[in-house]
């Protein structure tokens, strides 16, 4: 029996209006967005209890940028520079605001003043010449924009009692920035998982040389800065293999060989050794090898110090190193910068490349299958918190590069007064470079465009799209923006279709059913609700002492029999094993990590991939992750009834059962928490899915986000530039499980309506539903719309120039305008507008006229609220106010509404109380709808919502409509019948009914129940477009577009094939000619040319007349007067322009 749900509609009244200062009423909206507030609050924290950040990392990273002044004939004195230190502040008032009691700014007086929420980012720049003394000075960096609820926002640990104070929501989670004004979230963008080879086979790869094959393996590494560098190693037709990377934005290719080479001092025995692994029967693998190491003989380098040096001779101009390096020096950071840059020793570096060449052996020679690079087995999400301090590192490093530039181009040109001795010279330098200084413009510009601006890339797909406006048009669409995840604007050009299939691996990850439909179908997923993103690394330390006491040995000892596989912790050897002990391995650490055995040493979010050997498949290995940005949820470990984590990697290979029948003892190792664990949030709010078709589903998550719902409680501090308000918002009373778990009760999204499926009327044909007046007279559907204005007056203005308008009202201003303003010149609050009426008032100095501006809205609307926006200082006149109108909006014919089913249908109309038909208790039906809406669309869970609605309203409970819930034993239909039946009601749902026009009763029983539906932001105000004359194109002649222009109706080639599939061709000319375009225009019958005849001189017009002639004819009397579309005759100007001449035929 599945549980009854609650209304609790008491107690959500008591805790709204008694907020609590110790803890939320609803914490699960607060993990919802943690993935983004703790990628943010990395930043500066990085790790459980570690006191450095991603910045402290990024700036040690970047290190010192040394310059020398070329004095005495050679290099003369290094000048050393670098950043100690960037500290991000809270929110401040500027040091010049004198007039406020507090000091700290917080989200609401950004929001409301329009303004970006941002914090003074800080860093300190030491340097020093040759070995002297180090000299510090702490620079601004500009004002960066700081993320809501963050560790750097003042809101930080505030409860629902601050946060009211403070005029946020209740239950304000954050995890967005404020940008001048608007609410802008990083979106979550899917990237290759991180440290892991994979195995590829691309075409492209054969465009990089003649000897380049499509076999591939390529790693995306990323530094402990969160910032990421991709090496992949080619296979070359004759054998030998090729590592690519760029740098920069270019591609580089060098021999595998000079790399491993390079790394260790090293034998060619000891890289046969190592690629072989004990399987000297491979001769496909010792053939090549062998090939590999006699190839590399040509370039004549032996030790590691020749092959450093030939490095480092090449890419010496590339790097950017000081000059006082040497080859070798060069080499050596060449390889600490590009190569495998996740693992610090050059030893691992070795291993792991040796593996990449073995693996993309194995997958020429077929013993392995290529990796699906769009499976989520191989992603992980980019976090936006990590994204941004990439930016910021790559700003600063700019900075630092802008520095060095200039005072080699001052040393180069031999500027007066380039004194390194002297701190001057260095501090006027930092002055000179102070645009690159001014990391905080450039965020801000980040965020608000989405445009990455970047030298190097970062590694990434893309340079545009990374943001979005976090939209507040109701509160399932707000909660939907946080749980999005794109798979990146490259793929989207894409025409392929393979990218945005579902698969089997993005099951308990991402939702099936929540995508939209339409261009970013696939592309544009949301994940599941139970799924977690790591933010902070595990502690592994350690886990490879575990390994070693489980028999994973440090060093390969090949086993006879029996093939050694790889064990790898985040991407570094740590080990090797036989396949049988792999297996004994993995199980044994997952048993550690559940039960928290070994004092926690194994925390819960490591990741145990296990890939067994098989034939042609997975390549195999033990791989062990506990890097951030990683995808996991909780199942249950059957073995001892425990949580367990489970990641993408590992969950293709473990055996989770779903519910309790499918567990196979021996077999099921995990089993689900829920069924309903592999759907997002918005795809659990709908009822009984379980019973819809899928595409059903998938509009229900659309249009769920499209309706009139309630956006926010704190609407009065909102500036929005539209939102969307129900007045009369109910709770369902068919909800599921997930609905109080999330709190959507404090956000109605619709209305509970009476609904019977009737085709009554010919009002209800094509999906059009009835509605009864007296339900629209009594609030059904009812609402209201919110528009923003700005007036600003600084706009008149150049800067620099005095203030010469003021917001008032002169003696000049008419008594029209005195009855909708005030006297300082702004609109009265409550008063209604019309088009055209007043909306705030200036007085010019330089005329001493007062101006106005005018409302512009079709519609009538009321002032709801005036903002007046000062200075960032509070020592300016005003000169900014925002206007907030109030449109009301009850529903008319046209306006859409949609069941939570995905059935959406116009409102045809609006029919009297009187004659809408009634049942035996004297219910009537507030919608009528078509039973056609059903059979072919199967929205069974419509029907089921209907009984358990009518069933809830019937004995006043909240009815639990969890999917799944019901089956074949447990139905549905008995479940709800036998309540219906309780109450006195038909089983089936079904009454008798009779008609409001002749009190006939029905020959049939007609289905009447309860049925929650949204009415959405479609409306007929806002679309309605109609024309008679109006405004014109210049060169055309024909009516411009655009519905707020007075634009025309678009008519285009379907239109014309329903005319004249109609048969009423005449009306082809009338549209397209007659109402768009009709000229009148001169012709020569003679010649047939239009742009021939012109009019004769004026001398000639003094006499008489004027006449017509034709230039070519020379004629006058072979002129007449044709109707052509104005745009025929522009398009024989312009042909007539290319030589080409254009010839009618005409006939009288």
């Amino acid at each position: 029996m599945p549980p009854i749900a609650k209304f609790n509609t008491l107690e959500r009244e008591r805790i709204f209006k008694n907020p609590s200062d110790k803890s939320f009423q609803t914490p699960a909206l607060q993990e919802l967005v943690a993935p983004h507030i703790e990628a943010f609050n990395s930043l500066m924290e990085f790790g459980k209890g570690s006191k450095s950040g991603l910045l402290d990392l990024a700036i040690q990273d970047i290190g010192p940028k040394a310059v020398f002044d070329m004095a005495g004939g050679g290099l003369g004195n290094k000048l050393t520079f670098w950043v100690d230190e960037v500290t991000l502040n809270k929110p401040m008032l500027s040091e010049k605001e004198r007039h406020s009691t507090t000091r700290q700014i917080y989200p609401t007086e950004a929001r409301e003043r329009l303004n970006t929420y941002r914090g003074k980012l800080q860093a300190k720049l030491a340097w020093r010449v040759n070995d002297g003394p180090v000299v510090v000075e702490t620079r601004d960096m500009g004002l960066v924009p700081v993320m809501i609820r963050s560790n750097r926002c003042n809101l930080e640990g505030a409860f629902p009692k601050e946060l009211i104070k403070h005029h946020e929501e209740s239950e304000e989670f954050g995890g967005y920035f404020l940008v001048n004004g608007i609410e802008k979230l990083i979106r979550l963008l899917i990237v290759p998982r991180r440290n892991h080879v994979i195995a590829l086979i691309r075409s492209s790869f054969t465009n990089r040389g003649p000897t380049y094959s499509t076999f591939g393996t390529a790693i995306r590494c990323a530094r402990p800065d969160q910032t990421s560098q991709t090496n992949t190693v080619h296979y070359l037709t004759d054998g030998g293999s090729m590592l690519r990377f760029a740098w920069r934005k270019q591609e580089y290719l060098v021999p595998t060989m000079l790399i491993l080479k390079a790394l260790i001092d090293t034998s060619d025995k000891e890289i046969f050794d190592a690629v072989m692994l004990g399987d000297l029967e491979n001769t496909f693998l010792t053939d090549r090898v062998e090939l590999m190491l006699r190839s590399f003989k040509e370039y004549n380098l032996y030790t590691r110090e020749q092959c450093l040096a030939y490095l480092g001779d090449k890419f010496r101009v590339v790097m950017n190193f000081p000059e006082d390096y040497s080859d070798i020096e060069v080499g050596e950071g060449l390889l600490r910068k590009i190569v495998l840059v996740h693992l610090k020793s050059n030893r691992d570096k070795f291993n792991l490349l040796i593996f990449m060449i073995r693996k993309v052996y194995a997958l020429v020679a077929g013993e392995c299958s290529p990796d699906n690079p769009d499976s989520p087995q191989h992603q992980e999400v980019l976090l936006g918190g990590h994204l941004y301090g990439s930016i910021i590192k790559e700003k600063i490093e700019d900075w630092l590069n802008g520095i060095r530039a200039q005072i080699n181009q001052d040393v180069r040109r031999k500027v007066t007064g380039v004194d390194f001795m002297n701190n001057q010279y260095f501090t006027k330098t930092l002055q000179k470079t102070s645009g690159l200084q001014d990391v905080g413009s450039k965020m801000s510009y980040f965020l608000a465009t989405g445009n990455l601006v970047s030298n190097t890339g970062l590694d990434l797909q893309q340079a545009t799209g990374y943001t979005i406006v976090a939209e507040k048009l109701n509160f399932y669409r707000f909660l939907a923006h946080f749980r999005c995840i794109h798979r990146g604007s490259f793929f989207a050009e894409l025409k392929t279709t393979t990218v945005r299939k579902l698969l089997p691996e993005a099951w308990g990850f991402l939702c099936p059913v929540h995508t939209p439909d339409g261009s970013p179908c696939g592309l544009l997923n949301h994940l599941s609700h139970t799924c977690k993103v790591i933010t902070e690394p595990a502690d592994v330390s350690r886990v490879p002492a575990i390994l070693a006491s489980l028999g994973v040995s440090q060093t390969l000892v090949p086993a006879r029999g029996q093939r050694t596989i790889v064990v790898q912790l985040d991407g570094r050897i740590v080990g090797y094993c036989s396949s049988e002990e792999a297996k004994k391995v993995a199980d044994a650490l997952r048993h550690y990590k559940v039960s928290g055995t070994h004092q926690g040493a194994i925390p819960l979010d490591v990741e145990l991939g296990y890939v067994p050997i098989s034939q042609g498949g997975q390549y195999p290995g033990l791989y062990i992750f506990s890097s951030p940005a990683r995808m996991m949820r909780p199942v249950r470990y059957l073995a001892n009834g425990k949580t367990d984590m489970v990641g993408s990697f590992e969950q293709v290979y473990m055996e989770i059962a779903c519910m309790d029948d499918e567990i196979r003892p021996g077999e099921s190792t995990h089993q689900e928490l829920a069924p309903t664990s592999m759907l997002s949030i918005l795809a659990n709010l709908t009822p009984f899915s379980d019973f819809n078709q899928s595409p059903r589903n998938m509009y229900q998550c659309q249009m769920g986000k499209q309706s009139m719902g309630t956006p926010a409680t704190a609407i009065k501090y909102r500036t929005d530039n539209k939102m969307y308000r129900l007045q009369t918002g109910q709770t369902p009373i068919v909800r599921p499980a997930l609905n109080d778990t999330y709190g959507i009760d404090g956000f109605p999204n619709g209305m509970n309506a009476v609904v019977a499926v009737i085709s009554y009327t010919g009002y209800d044909m094509e999906d059009a539903m009835i509605l009864n007046k007296s339900s629209h007279e009594r609030g059904f559907g009812y609402g209201t719309i919110y528009k923003s204005e700005i007036v600003d007056l600084g706009d008149f203005r150049v800067r620099g120039e005095p203030v010469l308008h003021h917001f008032g009202l002169g003696l000049d201003a008419p008594r029209s305008w005195r009855e909708k303003l005030d006297n300082d010149g702004l609109p009265c609050i409550g008063v209604t507008l019309k088009e055209g009426d007043p909306i705030c008032a200036y007085i010019d100095d330089t005329t001493g006229k007062t101006s106005i501006k005018k409302y512009k809205g079709m519609e009538d609307g009321i002032v709801d609220d005036v903002r007046l926006l000062g200075s960032d200082n509070g020592d300016a006149e005003l000169q900014k106010i925002h206007i907030k109108f109030r449109i009301t909006r009850s529903p008319i014919i046209g306006d859409k509404f949609s069941s939570r089913h995905g059935q959406k249908g116009v409102c045809s109309q609006k029919w009297p109380s009187i004659d809408m038909p009634f049942s035996e208790s004297g219910i009537q039906p507030d919608v009528i709808i078509n039973p056609h809406a059903f059979p072919s669309r199967m929205t069974i869970g419509m029907f089921v919502e209907s009984l358990a609605g009518k069933s809830g309203a019937l004995h006043g409970i909240a009815q639990d409509a969890t999917p799944f819930t019901f089956n074949e034993t447990f139905t549905a239909a008995d479940y709800f019948g036998e309540q219906l039946k309780s109450a006195g009601y038909n089983y089936h749902g079904n009454e008798p009914m009779y008609s409001g026009i002749t009190g006939q009763e029905f020959k049939v029983d007609i289905y009447l129940g309860v049925v929650y539906y949204q009415r959405l932001r479609h409306m007929v105000a806002d679309k309605y477009q109609v024309r008679t004359t109006g405004p014109v194109h210049n060169l055309t002649m024909q009516p411009v577009k655009g519905r707020k222009r007075a634009g025309g109706i678009r008519f285009g080639e379907m239109e014309r094939d329903s005319l004249l599939a109609h048969g009423v061709s005449y009306l082809l000319q009338d549209r397209l000619m007659n109402c768009s375009d009709y000229s009148l225009c001169n012709i020569c019958t003679k010649c047939g040319s239009i742009t021939s005849p012109i009019s004769t001189h004026a001398s000639a017009a003094l006499s008489g007349v004027r006449e017509i002639e034709c230039r070519t004819c020379q004629t006058s009397s072979a002129i007449d007067q044709i109707a052509l579309p104005y745009v025929f005759r522009y398009l024989a100007t312009e042909l007539m322009s290319m030589g080409i001449k254009v010839t009618l035929k005409t006939q009288p």
